[in-house]
């Protein structure tokens, strides 16, 4: 790759390790493979529980604090800023500007690519780059509503931050839409590069499980938003049809038994025999400073009430790095959830073979083919159906060819490659003087007359402190940092190179292990 093609890259959210999810893993597996395609990465997150100071300090959570580099190189900023509600700073427009001026300058930056609409160091971070002259793209992660309070607002600040975008990314399709509603901005100007899985981590068991007792799987976050009431439902209906009869018993089909019309005929047409033991194993999803989920407590109530100890199991938190061997001793995964825009979870569970029945929302439709995934509409009885339908076809699943199958679709080398398009693209994109852009953000902002006046009023003044600083600190009194990486493929090579450096501590064994790079492992700067 040329030089003139060498991106210096600064990702922003406020979603970034050591909290997990589908967002923090995308940001963390995408830059990885930025990385191996010869760019440079930079991360720039939240400081959590310090006191403010100008630059970055020491105290984020635990011991996560000031400049660390990640597996492979990946250099995070944790910058010193409280985090406020869900992981997200306190808006305060324009009070990140010296620091991530500095660190603009100070890395070389080119481009900035800004994660997740409810993130508000995201939308300051574009806001403030578009006023310093970078190019600027946008990934949407979520789908959000139009009637809300919540929504109607957080709808009004993604038009004023999308209005000045270069380019923007949704994971799916469905995605695209929400977005597109929601901005206003031109559907050609927004791509769709989905998630991906990494199949080196989520393999399925050497041994194919028994199936005289089939065991649904279900990890996700405890809240309403994830369908934690539908579940409680589903699985008592499932319980319902499919009793205890005696382990390694089975019964016909309930669902062709409870047809109105002639239920033998349809016993006798479909002759497939179901288990009748199936247990649940519900996995709450860790995430560092999460406590348990508001439903869980409706859980429990309802496994203590009608005795299904024996049949639901609620170990409790699972950490990311045990979600595999999790996956592993289950025959269905069980998502329930509500809304989704991707669904990064589902793909771990077919990596691993398991037969994934969910809810038909968002965007879940569009990821895995129709022979890997049941679906069915967000209700119990549509839900216990699918479930039925999944346990007829588990016979006929091959583990190992499902997880080829996987690794052919889905890849994270593939998704940085089609960033790095749209990198391109954003690049291309003219540059624009302030009345360009106010005019702009006019022409794209339908909301209220206050609102889009109050906007361009933001955006100016966040344009005169830009320069305002630049006078009082000039872009050429800052220091520019030397570049600093670790290449993947020749670790062992590298290593004593590295180790001859005394203000560096890095542990031996994280990276021996470069062939897969794990977010858990790291090494710092002191």
């Amino acid at each position: 790759m040329g030089d003139q093609k060498r991106h210096k890259i600064l990702m922003v959210s406020d979603f970034f390790y050591p909290h997990f999810g589908g967002v923090e893993n995308h940001i963390y597996y995408l830059s990885q493979c930025l990385l191996k395609l010869s760019h440079k990465a930079i991360w720039l997150c939240i400081l959590y529980y310090v006191v403010v100071q100008v630059v970055v300090l020491t105290h984020a959570y635990g011991n996560r604090s000031r400049v660390r580099y990640m597996m492979g190189g990946l250099k995070v900023y944790y910058i010193p800023w409280k985090s406020f509600l869900m992981q997200n700073t306190l808006p305060t427009f324009y009070g990140t500007l010296p620091i991530m001026r500095t660190i603009l300058i100070w890395e070389k930056i080119t481009l900035v690519h800004g994660h997740q609409a409810f993130s508000t160091l995201c939308h300051e971070a574009l806001m403030h780059a578009r006023n310093m002259g970078y190019k600027v793209v946008f990934t949407d992660h979520s789908l959000y509503g139009f009637v809300d309070v919540g929504s109607i607002h957080m709808n009004k600040v993604l038009q004023f931050t999308l209005a000045d975008v270069s380019q923007a990314i949704c994971v799916s399709h469905r995605s695209k839409e929400n977005t597109v509603l929601r901005s206003g901005l031109p559907p050609e100007k927004v791509f769709v590069i989905p998630n991906a899985v990494d199949t080196v981590i989520f393999r399925p068991a050497l041994k194919k499980l028994s199936q005289d007792e089939i065991v649904i799987v279900v990890i996700s976050r405890l809240v309403y938003r994830k369908g934690a009431d539908l579940l409680v439902e589903v699985i008592l209906e499932v319980c319902r049809l499919f009793p205890n009869l005696g382990h390694g018993s089975w019964v016909m089909d309930p669902f062709w038994a409870t047809q109105p019309k002639n239920p033998t005929a349809f016993m006798l047409l479909r002759s497939t025999l179901l288990p009748t033991l199936i247990r649940f194993i519900i996995y709450e999803f860790y995430s560092t400073g999460f406590g348990d989920g508001p439903k869980r407590v409706r859980l429990e109530e309802m496994r203590e009430k009608n005795s299904l100890q024996d049949r639901v199991e609620m170990p409790g938190a699972v950490p990311h790095a045990r979600v595999q061997s999790v996956l592993i001793s289950g025959h269905i995964f069980l998502n329930s959830s509500l809304t989704e825009a991707f669904c990064i979870a589902i793909l771990e569970a077919a990596s691993c073979r398991l037969l994934t029945v969910s809810t038909r929302v968002g965007g879940v439709p569009e990821v895995l083919p129709d022979d890997m995934i049941v679906l069915a509409e967000p209700d119990p009885s549509d839900m216990v159906r699918a479930i039925t339908k999944a346990i007829s076809i588990l016979p006929k699943i091959d583990p190992q060819v499902m997880h080829l199958r996987m690794k052919k679709l889905y890849s994270w080398h593939d998704v940085a490659k089609r960033t790095e398009v749209v990198y391109d693209r954003a690049l291309g994109c003219p540059n624009q003087n302030l009345l360009d852009r106010l005019s702009r953000v006019c022409r794209y902002l339908p909301c209220s007359s206050w609102a889009g006046k109050l906007f361009c009023l933001v955006m100016i003044i966040d344009f005169l402190f830009c320069r305002l600083l630049q006078l009082w600190q000039p872009a050429e009194d800052i220091e520019e940092a030397p570049d600093f990486s670790l290449p993947n493929s020749q670790c062992p090579e590298f290593l004593p190179k590295i180790l001859m450096k005394k203000d560096l501590v890095i542990p031996i064994l994280p990276l021996m292990l470069c062939y897969t790079p794990r977010p858990s492992t790291e090494f710092w700067v002191r």
